[in-house]
């Protein structure tokens, strides 16, 4: 997928470029996905989240309560870091609701961070896991390695259904990654989750490559 170089590339470029940052692959051939990004220790992964994605051409969005959105000049940037608001109030079920934002647009990049806080955390929240289930988009693992001063977007996988088997592709994947608070640094694993029913999502289990 060709991918325009504008001034958003030059800008991530240069703050990569003024940490001593490279950026690794490319931007994987799908137009939707839901994108990890882990792990997230400190509020320095935003920013270097921003920049990776302005260098591979890709549009990250990420999701959140539209009471962070009301204020005009707060909503305005919170847009323009690619916030996307959601009333949390009129649905109960937040996999349906992003999962609903993934099939409404063409193209969208929605990345969740599972580790759900950048303190220390025991587990891994699955919602992202369920979320590219349910639209029957791929997950792509994206990383930030401040021990190598690296970053990109990885492995890419659709989601078999089978969650702790998934998980084991991608603990291994993060083995080496290095945040940039170690200490803080969540075990990627997950308690006992619900099964998946089959045909729930009305879409058959499948496996991809970038």
């Amino acid at each position: 997928m060709e991918r325009r170089r504008g001034v958003a590339y030059w800008l991530g470029r240069a703050w990569l470029g003024a940490f001593g940052w490279r950026v690794e692959g490319e931007a994987p051939a799908v137009r939707k996905a839901v994108v990890v990004a882990a792990p997230h220790t400190s509020a320095w992964d935003w920013p270097f989240t921003l920049a990776t994605a302005a260098v591979l051409g890709v549009e990250m969005r990420w999701v959140g309560k539209h009471t962070l959105f009301e204020n005009p000049l707060m909503g305005r940037f919170m847009r323009w870091t690619g916030g996307l608001p959601v009333d949390r109030a009129k649905t109960k079920d937040m996999v349906t609701k992003v999962a609903d934002l993934l099939r409404a647009h063409e193209d969208l990049f929605l990345i969740v961070a599972p580790e759900g806080t950048r303190r220390r955390a025991e587990r891994w929240k699955t919602g992202f896991y369920y979320m590219a289930r349910a639209a029957d988009v791929p997950v792509v693992l994206g990383y930030l390695d401040y021990a190598k001063k690296t970053s990109g977007l990885g492995t890419l996988f659709y989601p078999t259904g089978d969650l702790h088997k998934d998980m084991r592709q991608i603990r291994a994947f993060y083995k080496n990654v290095s945040g940039k608070h170690p200490e803080r640094t969540s075990e990627v694993s997950v308690g006992v989750e619900p099964a998946l029913r089959p045909g729930l999502f009305g879409q058959s289990p499948r496996w991809g490559t970038a």
